[in-house]
């Protein structure tokens, strides 16, 4: 998470091409940011007919969560009708968000920071918290590089505004470099694949399970992962006239209850996860029996912890001149929806 061996390219580039389409499932400034604040909505959750809402879920093609809910056995346990748009990563899927078309999706440690800094009106609303960064900075099985200070005036493919982008700021922070020591390649995965194994760039920095599979089919080399880059965390963000729709914010409360326990489901049971996770990406076992586990998400409620790791991200982009304001991004994140997380 098995399908017959064709190249990699292959597989992605079908990924890259099913990211336009949707299918339906009907289940019958400042540097010191403020604490977050309960917006008022769900607690008339109650007096809401589920039956008759639909809500619109951006994910990520094969990786995301109708992928986990599918192979936790509760997709059809939502009470209101679902509505899937799938997206290559999580920068288009909340300018899609902005737009009206999604209500909420599953997105990195990035890509809000970029969204609040664009003044898009999204919030986080769900929070997950990794054992460490997963994204990892890969090269090419006969490359000369083995050090981050050799990517110096090296071509790196990454996703603008997505965590590899984070990823990709702190390691080469870590390691003395900026931005502006590399030359920065903005690709999709499915393009950024193709672009590292024909060698038209000579790094990439990327998130599972495509860093696990170009390590098991292409035999590339990871410089550099772990907790010591990016940040831990990942979150589900839904748009601010979703919140504000009672009926749609009843949807979202029961959607991130389920989607909770579907993670927690994950994280005990890998094996099963690994297997159905292939069967829905396209990849082999050796691929995601080693991703499933370094991938393990753990439900957490939003706390002041949170918001000021998302500040600091702000802080990072904006001083690398890599968005265009320093939003307090305590406007743009709601601990509404904590009560959904199990113990908070």
């Amino acid at each position: 998470m098995n399908m017959p061996r064709i190249s990699a390219v292959a597989v992605l580039a079908a990924v890259a091409l099913a990211a336009a389409g949707c299918s339906s499932a009907g289940s019958s400034s400042s540097t010191a940011p403020a604490a977050p604040s309960a917006a008022p909505g769900a607690s008339s959750d109650s007096a809401v007919n589920l039956s008759s809402v639909t809500l619109d879920i951006g994910d990520q093609k094969g990786t995301g969560a109708e992928a986990v809910l599918t192979a936790a056995g509760l997709l059809s346990s939502l009470p209101f009708h679902v509505s899937w748009s799938d997206f290559t990563s999580g920068p288009p899927m909340l300018e899609a968000m902005a737009s009206g078309s999604v209500d909420i999706g599953g997105v990195g440690d990035a890509p809000p920071v970029f969204a609040a800094s664009g003044g898009e009106a999204v919030e986080i609303v769900g929070a997950r918290q990794t054992n460490g960064d997963q994204d990892a900075v890969v090269v090419p099985k006969d490359s000369p590089i083995t050090s981050i200070t050799q990517l110096k005036g090296k071509k790196i493919a990454y996703g603008s505004g997505s965590s590899a982008n984070y990823d990709l700021l702190t390691v080469l922070t870590k390691a003395g470099l900026t931005t502006k020591d590399v030359t920065l390649v903005n690709l999709q995965p499915a393009e950024a694949l193709a672009a590292f194994t024909s060698g038209s760039v000579d790094a990439w920095d990327i998130w599972p399970p495509y860093v696990q599979q170009v390590v098991a089919q292409d035999n590339a080399r990871v410089l550099a992962t772990g907790g010591a880059y990016g940040s831990p965390y990942s979150f589900e963000v839904a748009a601010k006239a979703s919140v504000a729709n009672p009926g749609k914010a009843a949807a979202i409360k029961v959607y991130l209850q389920t989607l909770d326990k579907a993670y927690v489901w994950a994280a005990t049971h890998p094996d099963a996860w690994a297997a159905a996770w292939g069967k829905a990406a396209g990849l082999p076992a050796s691929v995601m029996d080693v991703a499933a586990k370094i991938d393990a998400n753990t439900p957490i409620p939003i706390t002041s912890a949170i918001t000021s790791s998302e500040q600091n991200l702000v802080n990072q982009f904006y001083s690398a001149g890599l968005i265009p304001s320093k939003v307090n991004i305590s406007s743009y994140i709601t601990t509404e929806f904590n009560s959904t997380v199990t113990g908070s």
